[in-house]
């Protein structure tokens, strides 16, 4: 039994967490994550709808027919920080030495393709002008012009992109004008999370760029608001410490550091769960930062945007009308059919076997507890290359089969049978998500109840020189929504643009 002194407990009362969540912490390091097992792969027609463009304008006039009376609001998780949008761009400057070799024979000597893609497209990077600018007189030819750039961009007395948040640098240029990520999220909010006039976000950010993100608002804002009609009311909020998770040593102890202390390391975006349970809206939109369009693009993602809210409204509004009838112990049985019905065929519920055996009453509680859960409308998009977190049926311990959006890391790649599934995926996730988080009474869910806590990530990592596990909590999307209701709904590859490294800016999609 781990023994905790009186100065771990004072520990972990500062951050919030109470002996027992670590306890159980250390339960999950000892008996390990099991791999999840696919099913099969969730294709169009098992698992994933497909509309034609008439179908998709029917779902959008329904949305918009019925938004005014609701609360909408985006999400958008914010806190990564840019350092690895820049990685090789960081090893460049330590691999190479202008003065010994040029450009061209540092890329024949290296094979470092993103430096040369980067040398090439140089000129289309929104921040160009501005880094020309400041290092004017520096070079003198052109590849010495690249290695001041790239030392002008990530250097820490030059514009130090690298330590930014994502959210903050500059994606995109149009004249003059450069956009950030959150103004571009301000200008999508405008077309699909308004409500009389006012467009609601929530921003996940990290604490140390708190003021850098208010900042930032204050200065776009006002710019948007003249261009969109509308005004924005924007919320921030950081990670929760008491959300950050015990790290254990080899033999599955408390991991101490060098001061004595326990040592807690945050729970990725899982975590976020807790900042989403805090939101008040009837319908909110997820989105992660780095997933902009450009203006000429926009129109396409609202109205993508549109249509999965119209699909969650829609459905939502049935799910109502059956929770309201099942509330009621008179229910006929011909209702209970066709919520089953409705289950099965609307949002993706697969009941066991031995359903048809239970009495009437046990089979109206489990109507009642699987319609009665928060709805998610999830985005899927064709698959262009290497399949990622995607969309799967999968099965648990005790036989229940459910929709489920599954990274590849939760996949034994030992297990050909498994490895064959996932290959198999037609679609992946793009983080594309509209959620209902309000029973049929107007309550909200306490989504922390609809989380598989068995769908976390146990990792190996160094700490002062010494090996520890580190336990991520499930994805935020992943394990943090496994009990949800669930649609999957193909969308259109315009809605997918993440800026992963700094070259994806180099992408048409991103040129204005």
């Amino acid at each position: 039994m781990v023994q905790f002194s009186e100065k771990d407990l004072q520990q972990l009362e500062e951050k919030g967490i109470t002996r027992e969540k670590v306890l159980k912490q250390i339960d999950t390091f000892k008996e390990g994550i099991p791999f999840v097992t696919l099913e099969k792969a969730a294709v169009v027609g098992n698992g994933i709808e497909r509309f034609t463009e008439a179908e998709q304008k029917k779902r959008g006039d329904y949305f918009e027919k019925h938004r005014d009376r609701l609360k909408l609001l985006k999400f958008v998780p914010a806190s990564g920080a840019a350092s690895r949008m820049f990685k090789a761009m960081f090893n460049f400057l330590d691999a190479h030495d202008p003065k010994r070799e040029t450009l061209t024979e540092y890329v024949e000597r290296t094979n470092d393709e993103a430096v040369k893609k980067f040398a090439e497209g140089i000129e289309k990077f929104p921040f160009y002008e501005k880094i020309m600018d400041r290092i004017e007189g520096k070079y003198h030819s052109q590849g010495e012009q690249v290695y001041y750039f790239v030392k002008e961009m990530l250097s820490t007395d030059g514009l130090d992109y690298g330590v930014y948040p994502k959210g903050l640098l500059p994606f995109h240029k149009y004249g003059k004008d450069t956009a950030t990520p959150l103004e571009e999220h301000l200008k999508e909010a405008a077309l699909y999370a308004k409500t009389d006039g006012v467009a609601n976000l929530h921003f996940t950010i990290s604490e140390q760029h708190n003021e850098m993100f208010r900042a930032e608002e204050k200065r776009v804002a006002e710019r948007v608001s003249k261009s969109t009609q509308a005004t924005f009311k924007v919320g921030y909020s950081n990670q929760k410490s008491s959300t950050d998770t015990i790290a254990v040593d080899l033999n599955d102890e408390p991991f101490r550091s060098n001061d004595g202390t326990l040592l807690f390391r945050p729970g990725g975006h899982g975590a976020l769960i807790e900042n989403l349970n805090d939101q008040q809206a009837d319908i909110i939109f997820i989105k992660n930062i780095d997933n902009v369009v450009v203006d000429r693009n926009l129109e396409a993602v609202a109205n993508s945007k549109k249509m999965l809210a119209g699909v969650l409204l829609q459905v939502q509004s049935e799910a109502f009308s059956f929770a309201e009838k099942l509330d009621d112990e008179t229910v006929s049985i011909d209702v209970m059919a066709e919520a089953k019905d409705f289950l099965e065929k609307r949002l993706n519920v697969r009941f066991q076997e031995n359903y048809r055996g239970l009495s009437i009453d046990d089979q109206r509680a489990i109507l009642k507890d699987k319609l009665n859960r928060p709805i998610r409308v999830c985005g899927m998009v064709k698959n262009e290359g290497e399949p990622g977190g995607g969309p799967f049926w999968i099965k648990d311990k005790n036989g229940n089969i459910s929709l489920q959006i599954i990274e590849s890391a939760q996949v034994d790649m030992g297990n050909g049978h498994q490895v064959s599934i996932l290959k198999n995926s037609t679609h992946f996730n793009p983080v594309d998500l509209v959620c209902g988080v309000k029973n049929h009474k107007g309550e909200k869910y306490n989504l922390l109840n609809y989380v598989d806590a068995k769908q976390g990530f146990i990792t190996e990592k160094t700490k002062e020189g010494k090996p520890l596990k580190a336990l991520e909590l499930p994805g935020l999307w992943n394990g943090a929504m496994a009990y949800w209701n669930t649609i999957f709904v193909e969308v259109p590859l315009v809605t997918f643009n993440p800026v992963k490294t700094v070259n994806d800016l180099l992408k048409p999609s991103h040129q204005v």
